[in-house]
């Protein structure tokens, strides 16, 4: 069995808890595109684990992390997220498994990353400013470091050095401080040591793994309004989110047969600049940023808050194939006396599809909303659809007939036993 899970939104949506329910049983939890500009959180009774970079389906017991070529690695966030697995009891031994090809987030990139924001002034992209943008930059420009040469390590301290002299000089034009060179390969040196052992051939053990029938979990990170070629460009993150990413990203064709798992909050939120057509900015917003704790795993930045918006998430649902879902955060709307849910968009006095939108046309557009009367129920506690307030049932049926396409899961509260499964069953 194989499940993908894709982010439907502007990130944030709590991929990593529906991850560590799907797989439970998985023998192959994957990351396959982006950066530790990621953050997906499990908690489990009273612990968080945070995660940027290691999948987050690793701390089920049988289950071996992978994290594949289409990754780029901050190694030092990468051993802090090892140490920290370490101290909570998770050995990673025989558990974590990193492609020779992913390519390797230097100094130099986080501190061009700092610049160009910097030069950007009231024009800020809104980048987590890890140095995610200027290292897939270099990947497509032939100037990328890979975990390859960490491993070849003449090859590796030849071409740091010879971009970080180019680099330096970029970084003084910007006033920035250079980057030693020295000491930065002292540190890599460092790094290497403790890297290497879980350096594999990731793409023969995934080929043996879907050939064998292996049960594996692909984690998508971000969302599909982030995606590199479908978002409103230029307001998105580095890589593809969209479901061909596996291929490119960890070297997998997807069976007909796969679980394309859209994962879908019942309201909005982002973190950084561009458009959100369904943004509010009134007590409401205040309410849900506090109760649902919309604050970046990453950055730690307040998220921006919005209605859902299913015009947009009926677009991801299309490009991605998804054929479940699965809802979270429906707890965080209990109080509301009355809810809106954006069902299209009108741009100039017409009728306007996500699809035909740029970051123009979405920061000027109206919503078209469909109101829904709240409830005051704490749901955290119920486990079957059929007890859920109506008013609630009728919110989440209103979403499954407008997408088409089953919700399976409904989480209930943060934790990984806070959800009603396929409630349709038990209606």
């Amino acid at each position: 069995m194989i499940n993908l899970i894709i982010g439907t939104q502007w990130g944030d949506e709590g991929k990593g808890k529906i991850v560590d329910l799907l797989g439970e049983t998985a023998d192959y939890a994957v990351r396959f595109h982006g950066g530790n500009n990621a953050g997906h959180t499990v908690v489990i009774g009273e612990k968080k684990f945070p995660f940027h970079l290691i999948p987050s389906g690793i701390l089920r017991p049988k289950t071996v992390g992978v994290i594949t070529n289409g990754v780029i690695i901050d190694l030092e966030v990468l051993l802090k997220e090892i140490e920290f697995l370490k101290e909570n009891g998770f050995s990673l031994k025989n558990k974590l498994l990193i492609s020779s090809r992913c390519h390797l987030i230097m100094p130099y990139h986080k501190a061009l990353d700092e610049a160009y924001e910097n030069a950007r002034g009231k024009n800020k992209l809104g980048t987590t400013r890890r140095g995610i943008g200027p290292t897939y930059a270099d990947k497509v420009s032939y100037n990328g470091i890979r975990v390859y040469e960490l491993v070849n390590w003449s090859a590796f301290e030849e071409k740091f050095s010879f971009q970080a002299k180019i680099k330096n000089k970029i970084l003084k034009l910007f006033g920035v401080e250079p980057i030693n060179i020295k000491k930065s390969l002292n540190e890599f040196k460092k790094y290497r040591e403790k890297i290497l052992p879980y350096v594999a051939d990731t793409f023969k053990v995934l080929q043996e793994a879907v050939k064998s029938k292996k049960n594996i979990i692909f984690e998508g990170a971000h969302g599909v309004m982030l995606d590199n070629d479908f978002s409103p460009y230029p307001f998105a993150t580095g890589s593809n989110v969209v479901t061909g990413a596996v291929n490119t990203g960890a070297g997998v064709i997807l069976p007909k047969d796969t679980n394309v798992w859209g994962v879908i909050k019942a309201y909005l939120s982002r973190v950084g600049g561009g458009p959100l057509p369904t943004e509010i900015n009134d007590k409401i917003a205040s309410l849900i940023r506090e109760k649902g704790w919309e604050y970046g795993t990453t950055t730690g930045r307040p998220r921006r808050i919005g209605w859902l918006d299913l015009e947009a998430v009926k677009f991801s649902v299309k490009v991605c194939g998804i054929n479940k879902i699965a809802l979270t955060k429906i707890d965080v709307l209990s109080g509301l006396e009355k809810l809106k849910v954006c069902v299209g968009y009108q741009y100039q006095g017409k009728k306007i599809d996500y699809s035909e939108c740029g970051y123009l046309e979405l920061t000027e557009l109206e919503p078209v909303y469909k109101e829904f009367s709240g409830w005051s129920e704490d749901i955290s506690k119920i486990r079957d659809f059929s007890h859920l307030p109506k008013n609630c049932q009728n919110y989440i049926n209103f979403i499954e007939k407008f997408l088409e396409v089953p919700i399976e899961i409904i989480s209930v509260g943060p934790d990984r036993n806070q959800n009603i499964y396929k409630f349709k069953d038990r209606t």
